[in-house]
């Protein structure tokens, strides 16, 4: 099985393909230049890895929250992608593709969502499987939902900037955090894998990214950035 992913949500962009349990990756901090160098990184791959579109199984990308533009080409570049060699695609919350990539298995993951508020959702491994105990939101770090029970790990840039305030709010439940972590395309191909296997796919049409802020209309510069990197 060959799932191709990708991820815009945040500074980083990051693809990664996974073939039956292997994962190549390559992943760049490009800040706001992701339609400039989503595709020539898939291309990259696709060819390093010496395997074509029309060999995948599926493409996975993350869904989001992040950045709003970000998250629009994930999706518009997944879309695309997948309509034209008739593949399925497999939507994945950066949430919980940080708490895949923390190594731990139960994650409180807070992504910054700008204006003083974050994304966040908890997470616990059963299984193999990933279940929310609190299922994603927008909220201030004060705010943020309760969750019981200790060793929890905290993954994401929202500790890094609301970091007392969720160490406030978590104290002694929390053993660890890493506030440098980002979502990466990688963890989204690993539960992507699981995702297919288990048929949680959608048809390309039907791929939508997750908003948790109600905003709706596309700047001229966002769909620009769309329709470049769909281009591509």
């Amino acid at each position: 099985m060959k799932i191709l992913a990708l991820d815009t949500s945040t500074e980083y962009c990051s693809v990664a393909l996974w073939q039956d349990g292997a994962v190549n990756e390559r992943s760049e901090l490009v800040g706001q230049k992701h339609s400039e160098m989503l595709m020539a990184m898939l291309d990259a791959l696709l060819k390093e890895s010496d395997v074509r579109i029309n060999q995948l199984d599926a493409i996975a990308f993350g869904k989001g929250p992040g950045s709003f533009t970000g998250v629009r080409i994930a999706c518009g570049v997944a879309q695309g992608l997948a309509l034209g060699a008739d593949l399925s695609v497999v939507g994945v919350c950066t949430l919980e593709a940080l708490a895949q990539a923390s190594g731990h298995d139960k994650v409180i993951a807070a992504l910054d969502a700008r204006m003083g508020e974050i994304y966040l959702a908890a997470y616990e491994k059963n299984m193999g499987d990933w279940e929310a105990v609190s299922e994603p939101c927008l909220c201030e770090a004060k705010d943020s939902p309760k969750v019981s029970g200790e060793e929890w790990f905290g993954a994401g840039s929202g500790y890094a900037m609301q970091e007392a305030a969720l160490q406030l709010h978590y104290g002694q439940q929390l053993s660890g955090v890493d506030a440098q972590a980002v979502p990466q395309a990688s963890a989204i191909a690993q539960i992507a894998a699981i995702e297919f296997t288990k048929g949680n796919v959608v048809d390309a049409a039907l791929a939508l990214p997750l908003y948790l802020r109600n905003k709706v209309a596309l700047k001229t510069s966002e769909r620009e950035a769309v329709r470049a990197a769909v281009a591509r």
